[in-house]
């Protein structure tokens, strides 16, 4: 690990070497902004806590999910390490929704939570501009309205060029158990005190969100022969498009359901929940509620899957997810027992809940600095998202940003045609969010184009551009593209006679041919794909032979997918037109008498850039859109 370098003390304070970025939180959007400021050129501080829960998992084990596994490989694709570090320590690999096209098509593993965190970790190590420092922060240096650095516990001052809070669920935290509560971050770790006061008193505004873990149990507990059994997918894939291991033997997972018994004993304990008595005041994740909320919201319901995930491959702890709660320790306890497989259940540690302070996103930039306060930028759950990919997204992208306003380059922002990244950042800052923001496919209008399988093709460019994404990344993507392209064009000319094939379509129930046909044509019929074209010809698998997986599916969707890709591509050329017309941040929008009061209060506080993002503000019209562009001449 780099060493600090300290000078006299003769200055007040002690002195470190100057920073360009200081990174404050290790999460996984601290990391991720750490990797990235610091792969470009930076110095970077990383300021955490505890030294020892770098990267750390604090709720599920697991990377990935319907969207989120569209983040994980846009983070790659940029250049980020999520991806990476998820493919070396995944026991077990799922595609989500294979049974619907591929827009919908989601991977998700299952990590080692301890592996995880010392696999990130020492990536971090391995980067020379990264170094380390264990302490609170507890405020910020500001002079003129800039960011200059941060105060510590120690009352250290340290000076750097841009400042990114990362500060997860520790701003002020509170964890609930039942009647119990207590100051905390994370279980077993302090929360932090400070920065929330000093940022309201510089006019930020802020609101309070909660969020929740369910309990752990020992497996040599559990009773699998009363679960359903769960492999992974039989052909695992991965998340990065570098040369990342490819999962041999996983582990499995193992669901259950609640019952109408397990729903009374946790009824005994609403009377001390803290959630339904008001002692907890933050809104948690509507689409993530705790098993309590579930069975007040759905009491028509007699039951609720529960899935048992192993927390790693050499530890005896389990997570119980669909069980998050903060009922009373015993309640918790008295319930997992009436769930089937759980009758003799150990619990290593119980489910609770946590309220902490976030920052509502409308006062950022595209590029999350912040409006008041130049040079600082936020990222993660201060942002008011749920979720590691989320947080790893966000982290990544203040990172490349605190980095160039370093370097006094432009912002480097995505749009919501180019990446999920870019839906998100967009959505958090134009419409806000006063519930946990979490991804879904149904936020992305553009989703056919937006797919995991091509978010090396959307993203590498970009990442090598800005000095990311290395060149042989690059080379790679390059290369996909290109026999991607030629196979498309091969099986768009090579034609097959119908005694070649018919046999074939026939056994596959699929109809017979007359005359000539193309391969292309016939990878249009939805019965066909591109792997079980293969015994079907002999030239047809010789030609196909010849490319790799990525390459292959890539051609397939292309095929399969053209028309509805084409369509989306118009669309998003439409819809974002806007988004190259150039509004100046200092517009005076207070002599728009013609336009709303909504409106130009929304403008006055988020003060977008381009007219295509001012038309995405909840509470702008389209008619105020029109008066904004006469005054811009157009």
């Amino acid at each position: 690990m780099k060493q600090l370098k300290f000078v006299s003390r003769e200055t007040s304070t002690y002195m470190f070497e100057q920073y360009d970025v200081i990174v404050v939180g290790a999460g996984h959007a601290g990391c991720e902004a750490a990797h990235a400021a610091a792969t470009m050129g930076s110095k970077v501080l990383l300021i955490t806590m505890n030294l020892q829960t770098i990267a750390q998992m604090s709720c599920n084990p697991a990377m990935g999910g319907v969207a989120k596994g569209q983040i994980v490989r846009e983070i790659d694709a940029l250049g980020g390490i999520s991806g990476i570090v998820s493919d070396e320590t995944m026991i077990q690999f799922r595609m989500l929704n294979r049974s619907k096209g591929p827009a919908m098509w989601s991977p998700r593993c299952q990590s080692d939570r301890m592996e995880f965190a010392i696999n990130w970790r020492d990536k971090l190590e391995k980067n020379h501009n990264v170094s380390f420092w264990q302490e609170m922060v507890t405020g910020l240096l500001i002079e003129n309205n800039r960011v200059t650095g941060v105060k510590t516990s120690l009352g250290l001052d340290i000076k750097a060029k841009s400042v990114v809070l990362t500060n997860g669920t520790f701003l002020n935290g509170k964890i609930h158990i039942g009647e119990k509560n207590f100051g905390g971050g994370r279980t077993g770790e302090s929360a932090a005190y400070g920065i929330t006061e000093q940022l309201v008193t510089l006019g930020f505004e802020s609101g309070r969100m909660k969020t929740g873990t369910p309990p752990r149990v020992d497996s040599r507990t559990v009773n699998y022969e009363a679960m359903e059994e769960q492999l992974g997918d039989e052909n695992p894939e991965k998340f990065s498009y570098t040369n990342t291991p490819t999962l041999g033997k996983q582990n499995s997972c193992w669901i259950s359901y609640t019952n109408l018994g397990v729903h009374d004993e946790l009824r005994k304990g609403f009377d001390k929940s803290p959630m339904f008595n008001g002692r907890i005041q933050g809104l948690g994740p509507r689409y993530c509620p705790s098993v309590e909320d579930k069975i007040n919201r759905f009491a028509d319901k007699d039951s609720h899957q529960i899935f048992l995930e192993p927390e790693g491959r050499t530890t005896i702890e389990m997570y119980v997810n669909g069980f998050s709660t903060s009922l009373p320790e015993d309640v918790q306890y008295a319930a997992l027992k009436k769930i089937p497989g759980f009758e003799n259940i150990k619990m290593l540690r119980p489910g609770y809940a946590i309220e902490y302070d976030f920052f509502p996103p409308t006062q950022l930039k595209l590029t999350l600095e912040t409006h008041l306060i130049e040079n600082l930028f936020f990222a993660g759950q201060i942002n008011g998202t749920t979720g590691y990919e989320e947080a790893g997204a966000q982290g990544l992208m203040a990172g490349i940003n605190a980095h160039r306003k370093c370097k006094e380059l432009d912002g480097f922002i995505l749009k919501r045609d180019e990446a999920y990244i870019g839906v998100l950042i967009d959505d958090l800052v134009n419409k806000g969010t006063d519930e946990p923001y979490r991804m879904f496919t149904s936020r992305a209008e553009f989703r056919t184009i937006l797919r995991q399988d091509n978010a090396d093709v959307r993203l590498t460019k970009k990442g090598n551009d800005i000095g990311l994404a290395s060149d042989l990344r690059l080379g790679n993507v390059n290369k996909k593209i290109e026999n991607s392209e030629k196979l498309y064009k091969v099986l768009s000319e090579t034609k097959v006679i119908p005694d070649e094939i018919n046999g074939f379509l026939e056994k596959n129930n699929s109809a017979n041919i007359r005359e000539k046909a193309t391969f292309y044509s016939l990878l249009k019929r939805p019965e066909l794909s591109i792997e079980n074209l293969k015994p079907a010809n002999d030239t047809y698998y010789k030609i196909i032979s010849e490319y790799s997986k990525d390459e292959l599916e890539q051609t397939e969707i292309k095929i399969k997918y053209e028309k509805y890709i084409e369509k989306e591509l118009l669309l998003a050329e439409k819809l974002t037109k806007f988004d190259d017309l150039k509004i100046n941040p200092d517009f005076d929008y207070e002599n728009l008498k013609s336009i709303s009061i909504e409106a130009r209060q929304k403008l006055k506080k988020i003060k977008p850039i381009t007219l295509g993002q001012a038309s995405r503000i909840s509470g702008v019209s389209p008619a105020d859109i029109s008066v904004i562009m006469l005054h811009l001449g157009r």
